[in-house]
């Protein structure tokens, strides 16, 4: 058997369905992890505000606080909690909602097991690559904008706001293959780890996001552009903006 290099890591399940709550402790237990079981909404905000977690997997429908204000509060104390929500609807708009409020990852229940665990190793390796990239680079300068890729701080002109993890690693990855065109299809592979079968308007709304966040004009992009049926290019050239450190 493949030895786990993320035997050890702290897992908060948040999960009320009780059989799966237990098979789901005892398989991550197996892999490896150490694993704090959070039976509903208050349970697990208790939990995370005590202590230390490397990754957080979280049901959408639960007592007192569902898995949107759950994950709304970690993101707001936690910009970079690996977030993997769990749901029983198939609606297209509710997986976008938790992907737009700072979720890294979603499964539709019924899931199987081996691509939970998968998603999770997924997750941490994706946190160790933005975790060791960040400190590398770990302010970037275009235009007026300032991105802190350690604390998701960012400014733009005057203005000043917080990215998610997710907004922060899209703009990671097109800066990292600046002057390139990206797919949908690579950023679905190589950001969020999903199959190129997800609806690509995910990519598209978070596109969008960033283009208000930086763009002078978000409907007539300098530095974010789209590239007809090929996908998206990043440019920061256009204000001789070079990246620094702080």
């Amino acid at each position: 058997m493949e030895s786990n290099p993320f035997k050890g890591k702290k897992i908060l399940l948040v999960e009320d369905e009780e059989t799966l709550a237990v098979g789901l402790e005892y398989n991550l237990t197996d892999e490896g992890y150490i694993v704090d079981w959070a039976k509903d909404g208050r349970q697990a905000l208790d939990f995370f505000a005590s202590k230390e977690y490397d990754l957080i997997i979280l049901d959408i429908m639960l007592p007192y606080y569902n898995g949107f204000e759950i994950a709304g509060r970690v993101r707001t104390k936690s910009p970079q909690m690996p977030l993997l929500m769990l749901t029983a609807r198939t609606n297209a708009e509710d997986k976008v909602r938790g992907l737009e409020i700072g979720a890294d990852d979603y499964l539709t229940k019924p899931f199987n097991l081996h691509e939970l665990l998968l998603r999770v190793k997924g997750m941490l390796k994706r946190k160790m690559w933005y975790q060791s990239s960040a400190e590398i680079e770990a302010s970037y300068r275009f235009g007026d904008n300032i991105v802190n890729f350690e604390n998701l701080n960012c400014t733009s002109g005057l203005r000043n706001f917080v990215l998610t993890q997710r907004e922060a690693m899209v703009l990671k990855y097109l800066i990292e293959k600046k002057g390139k065109i990206v797919s949908r299809k690579e950023l679905l592979e190589n950001v969020w780890h999903l199959s190129s079968e997800v609806e690509t308007r995910t990519i598209d709304n978070f596109i969008s996001r960033l283009r208000k966040y930086f763009e002078p004009d978000p409907e007539h992009p300098v530095y974010i552009k789209s590239v007809r049926s090929a996908g998206y290019t990043f440019n920061d050239e256009i204000k001789n903006s070079i990246p620094h450190s702080l």
